[in-house]
């Protein structure tokens, strides 16, 4: 996470994509609402620079190679709806991408392939093929980053989450935290594993923690 990445390196990128999912029409168009979408007011942490970021880790691992095509298509579109007052966003993206992918002439199979993977990204239960797996676990790699970046992610959420009273959000994010460290094994895949694993369960640890402590008295008003 290091700012918003320049949009040329991204639009040719999903140019390229868009070609090998084998898409007709104007990439360009569906590029330029995605990175709307990301950019949109609100957003602090799901924007242009987490969508950057998944990709350098999908860089990163080549493994598994005959679906990395899937797996990007995927990274693009699973934050494309994002609001924070909603449960319905993964549901919301995968329409997206499945009624953009579709009028593009992307083949059924594929289409629905990449609608099941972003729907995966709910984080609700394992994932039961690698592509999945490999995906999960790159958009859960920033819980096993280093200390500073993790803390900038955990202050990017509350302030997309500024609405909810600090009791309340202490109390749900807690229960969030608490949920990823009860998983054994938290990453699914041997790399991110041996890469995050331990980082992750001390970050989490920590950020539970600081949420158990006592809230800071308010000024009084008036």
């Amino acid at each position: 996470m290091s700012g918003a990445p320049p949009r040329g390196s991204l639009s040719s990128r999903f140019e390229g994509l868009w070609r090998r999912l084998g898409a007709a029409g104007d990439a360009a168009v569906i590029y330029t609402a995605l990175d709307a979408a990301y950019r949109e007011p609100g957003r602090v942490y799901h924007t242009t620079e987490h969508l950057a970021d998944c990709l350098a880790r999908l860089d990163e691992f080549r493994e598994p190679e005959a679906e990395r095509d899937p797996v990007e298509a995927a990274i693009w579109f699973h934050d494309a709806v994002y609001d924070p007052r909603s449960s319905e966003n993964e549901s919301r993206s995968a329409e997206w991408a499945a009624r953009a992918l579709g009028d593009a002439g992307v083949t059924a199979n594929l289409v629905q392939r990449i609608s099941a993977l972003i729907l995966l990204t709910r984080h609700l239960a394992p994932a039961s093929d690698s592509a999945g797996r490999l995906l999960c676990d790159i958009d859960l790699s920033i819980l096993g980053r280093e200390t500073t970046e993790f803390d900038r992610f955990e202050r990017a959420i509350r302030g997309e989450y500024a609405w909810v009273p600090e009791p309340l959000y202490r109390t749900g994010r807690a229960r969030i935290l608490q949920d990823f460290l009860r998983r054994q094994p938290l990453y699914q895949t041997v790399p991110f594993r041996l890469r995050y694993e331990e980082p992750a369960r001390r970050n989490l640890a920590r950020a539970l923690a600081r949420l158990a402590e006592p809230e800071p008295p308010q000024p009084a008003v008036g």
